[in-house]
C-alpha cells in the first residue's frame, strides 16, 4: 500500500543559504514545516508549524508557492512517500529553535547530503534557479 505524507514547508533563503532545522533524536536536517492538520490550509498549516517550530511569525499575505516535490519520505518504509508543497513568506520574529526542534542551521548546497531526500529534490532545484550556492 502507498501512504503519501502531506507536508508543507517554509523556504527561507538569504545569502545563498537555506533555513534548515534538525529535530530532536534525527540525524539529517530538514527544511522547516509540518503535516496538514484536518481542515487546514496550506497557509494555515505553514503558519502553525513555524510558529511552534521556530516561533516566529509568518506573514500570510507575503507567501508565494515555491513549487510541490515529492520523494521517498526519510525514515518510512518503502512506498511511503512525502509531498512537499514549498513558500517563501516574510516573517516577524528571529527563528528560535522551539518544541521538538534542537537545532536552527543554514545550509549551502555542499550540505545537500546532510538533508532528508525530498529536501535534496528542493536543494537541487534552488540551485539550479541560482538561489541556492
Amino acid at each position: 500500500m502507498n501512504t503519501t505524507i502531506d507536508k508543507v514547508a517554509w523556504i527561507y533563503l538569504d545569502n545563498g543559504r537555506i533555513l534548515s532545522t534538525r529535530s530532536r533524536g534525527k540525524d539529517v536536517y530538514y527544511i522547516p514545516g509540518g503535516k496538514r492538520e484536518f481542515g487546514e490550509t496550506d497557509l494555515d498549516t505553514l503558519a502553525r508549524e513555524i510558529a511552534e517550530e521556530l516561533a516566529v511569525t509568518i506573514i500570510p499575505a507575503t507567501a508565494a508557492h515555491l513549487g510541490t516535490f515529492c520523494a521517498q519520505a526519510h525514515g518510512h518504509p518503502g512506498g511511503v512517500t512525502v509531498q512537499m508543497t514549498c513558500y517563501t513568506a516574510d516573517h516577524h520574529g528571529i527563528p528560535t529553535p522551539s518544541s521538538e526542534i534542537d537545532e536552527v542551521v543554514w545550509l549551502s548546497y555542499a550540505d545537500r547530503n546532510r538533508v532528508s531526500p525530498v529536501d535534496q529534490i528542493i536543494f537541487d532545484h534552488l540551485y539550479q534557479t541560482g538561489e541556492l550556492h
